[in-house]
């Protein structure tokens, strides 16, 4: 299995703690284990698959993308569900199609 990530998903990755960064690896894991194991999106984010979990007290979304027929797992956002649906609306998903 192939596993990128977006620029943008990387740019957050160095903004988080420690501590946040070790849940986010975790929930990476879970996905890579099983790329299944998100909800999938309708509309505008139809291709799009959102893992949660949950950190401390707040819950967390993880979006990507996951291409059964050549195995690659892209990696296109994360943050907290605040705003988090318009943020992946803007982002680029042309990275993805």
């Amino acid at each position: 299995m192939i596993v990128r990530q977006t620029k943008a998903f990387k740019r957050k990755i160095k903004k988080l703690h420690k501590q946040e960064k070790l849940e986010l690896d975790k929930a990476v894991k879970e996905v890579m284990a099983n790329p299944s194991i998100g909800d999938k999106k309708k509309g505008d984010l139809k291709d799009i698959q959102v893992y949660k979990y949950k950190y401390k007290t707040q819950q967390y979304l993880l979006a990507y993308h996951f291409q059964d027929d050549e195995l690659i797992l892209t990696f296109i956002e994360y943050g907290q569900h605040e705003n988090f649906y318009r943020d992946l609306k803007n982002s680029n998903l042309e990275v993805i199609r």
